[in-house]
């Protein structure tokens, strides 16, 4: 078997359907945990077994796995199934998604997307009550209940980022963030840089409709002498005081970067900056960008 990394974690995003359990786990996906949706818990330690593996391939240190009502498990098994999947070392986190039954039945609508137990010939109320007393154990066994009535999709995948796919580890974790000034500058972040200074690729036709996560995006402002200047005074910025936040308090810091309609210059400077983090030994890096992601 693969050696197994002594830092490895198991996420199980469970809850009621249409309450973000599959922004959720796109948002791991996004973090780099090796994900797997609708596993039936039975399933679970095998999955285990089999991503650490004998093949000698070096094993994921980040998993998520979702499981809900889909997958015809008795639910009421997990604390068995997630004893026998941390026989491996990893430890897994449960983390229960739900929302009211108001705000259920307007996401259904929006959506006209089908229930689950609705093939049980329930209506939409009775398969969402149905629901509650079916994942009542998960719930009971959560390690964190998320209530995401008031969160919209933006609020949810921030809350997942900085509160349960960052912060594994006691040490400080980075938020690298993009935003748009038109709508605002992020209430949250700690630092915030302005790169409405920078030649903007929004003028050049080709470039318009790609974001700062593009090669033809990067390669334009990586040739442009004013965004070398700039990239080069953040990074002696950050490389001299983020390392004096290491011993503070927070378990995490946020540094958002905005321009006009946040998808180029913003996105590129999160994701150089991001990736610049990473090389210099930071392990708990994550970029979010508000007005893409």
């Amino acid at each position: 078997m693969s050696p197994i990394p002594a830092n490895s974690t198991l996420v199980i995003v469970s809850g009621l359907s249409g309450s973000g359990k599959s922004v959720a786990l796109k948002t791991f996906e996004d973090l780099d945990y090796y994900c797997s949706d609708n596993l039936p818990f039975e399933l679970l330690p095998g999955f285990v077994r089999a991503l650490l593996g004998d093949s000698g391939n070096i094993a994921p240190e980040r998993l998520a796995v979702g499981i809900d009502v889909r997958s015809r498990s008795d639910l009421s098994q997990l604390a068995h199934w997630r004893g026998a999947a941390q026989q491996y070392g990893i430890e897994a986190q449960l983390l229960f998604f739900e929302a009211s039954d108001e705000a259920l039945l307007k996401r259904y609508a929006d959506t006209r997307r089908r229930h689950p137990l609705s093939q049980r010939g329930l209506s939409l109320p009775e398969a969402i009550a149905q629901e509650r007393l079916m994942t009542a154990p998960l719930r009971a066994e959560a390690d964190a209940v998320i209530d995401t009535t008031a969160l919209n999709v933006h609020q949810l995948r921030r809350k997942v980022v900085t509160e349960f796919a960052l912060r594994q580890e006691n040490t400080l974790s980075l938020l690298f963030e993009s935003f748009a000034y038109k709508r605002g500058v992020p209430a949250e972040a700690d630092f915030v840089f302005d790169a409405r200074v920078l030649p903007n690729p929004h003028w050049d036709p080709e470039l318009r409709p790609l974001s700062g996560r593009d090669g033809g995006v990067r390669d334009y402002l990586d040739a442009q002498p004013e965004v070398k200047r700039y990239v080069g005074q953040l990074v002696d910025f950050l490389d001299t005081w983020l390392p004096k936040l290491r011993n503070d308090t927070r378990s995490y810091v946020t540094i958002a970067f905005g321009c006009t309609g946040g998808k180029h210059r913003s996105v590129y400077l999160a994701e150089r900056l991001a990736r610049h983090a990473r090389e210099q030994g930071w392990r708990e890096v994550a970029t979010f960008h508000r007005e893409l992601d």
